[in-house]
């Protein structure tokens, strides 16, 4: 089986569904298949000119023999080109619909929705990561469930979060700095707790949108939190896994997630989560390995936090709980596995 996958440029950035897809594209080179990945340039997902330009060059570049595969950020830029991804027995890999994003516009929204609903119905089959985004497309955006595959990430192995240790508690919040991520109203739920001990480190890039980065930064002074928050970008290898290792505490106010990896993540270590239940973001997390709250609601979510901040003891209890859930977490082989079956159909 050859395919190519077409993504936004840079494949290379350190997010959630890039990861998703970076690791679908190593496990299908281990196992023997060809794949081909192409970056388009411009901005996605409200696609401009030069996206337009860019998909339009990578469609043609791709092989008669491969099978095509469009990420789900840069499908709004084949909005011209629907008539030749249904010719072409064309995947689609969609963590969520682009017209949820925050952020948006009403023009914008109402211009992604019209799209996505005209390009869903082109495509032969549409991959999803969580069944909250098999029910949405089925229920919004009028795609058959005959033609949608869920396939969840797979969790690398990890070891066990030891925590800090420490009377501070260390809360860790990992996501793209964008509206969607909701940091804006962690950080106001936070700014509550100002009678306790609690120190929040924030990693994502800002590059996706500077401007709301640079809300965020002025959002934390404004509230007087400044120098309990720590903005640390995009981080890697062993920094990344020397965050976890320390963390007392994963918290994500997610307006929307499409699975949520790195709450997977945060199980797969052992560390208890506070999480919004936006899209699927909430559906892995038990009672008992953490709290799940309304997502926009900043009220509930300051409450939880303020319980879980608090006491150690319960850290404790929830840290195991967490740890056995994500022992049960599927492999990369085995979605790797399934996710060449949803191609090969």
């Amino acid at each position: 089986m050859h395919a190519s996958l077409i993504v936004p440029a840079p494949f290379s950035a350190v997010t959630g569904g890039y990861a998703y897809d970076r690791r679908i594209v190593a496990g299908l080179r281990e196992a023997g298949h060809g794949i081909d990945v192409l970056e388009l340039a411009g901005r996605h997902p409200v696609a401009d000119e030069a996206a337009r330009d860019a998909a339009c060059a990578a469609w043609d570049s791709v092989s008669t023999v491969s099978r095509p595969i469009i990420d789900w950020l840069v499908l709004p830029a084949f909005a011209g080109l629907g008539d030749a991804v249904a010719a072409r027995s064309t995947v689609g890999l969609v963590h969520h619909p682009t017209s949820l994003e925050s952020g948006l516009s009403e023009a914008e929204r109402t211009t992604l929705l019209a799209l996505e609903q005209h390009l869903f119905a082109r495509l032969t089959r549409i991959i999803v990561t969580s069944e909250a985004t098999a029910n949405c497309l089925a229920a919004d955006y009028r795609v058959s469930r005959e033609r949608i595959r869920v396939i969840v990430p797979g969790t690398e192995d990890a070891p066990r979060g030891a925590g800090s240790g420490a009377p501070t508690c260390r809360v860790r919040s990992i996501g793209t700095l964008i509206p969607r991520k909701g940091h804006d109203l962690l950080l106001r739920a936070l700014a509550r707790l100002f009678d306790l001990d609690w120190h929040l480190t924030i990693v994502g890039s800002s590059e996706r949108d500077p401007v709301h980065a640079r809300e965020l930064t002025a959002l934390a002074e404004q509230l007087g939190v400044d120098r309990r928050v720590r903005f640390a970008g995009e981080v890697t290898g062993g920094a990344l896994e020397a965050l976890w290792r320390e963390a007392d505490l994963f918290a994500l106010a997610t307006h929307w997630e499409g699975y949520g990896m790195v709450v997977a993540e945060a199980l797969k270590r052992g560390v208890p989560v506070a999480v919004s239940n936006g899209g699927a973001a909430g559906h892995l997390v038990t009672e008992e390995a953490g709290v799940v709250c309304p997502a926009g609601d900043q009220v509930n979510l300051s409450k939880a936090l303020r319980r879980l901040i608090f006491s150690k003891e319960l850290r404790r209890g929830m840290a195991e709980a967490a740890w056995q859930v994500g022992q049960s977490l599927p492999s990369w082989q085995t979605q790797v596995r399934d996710f060449a079956q949803a191609l090969a159909d």
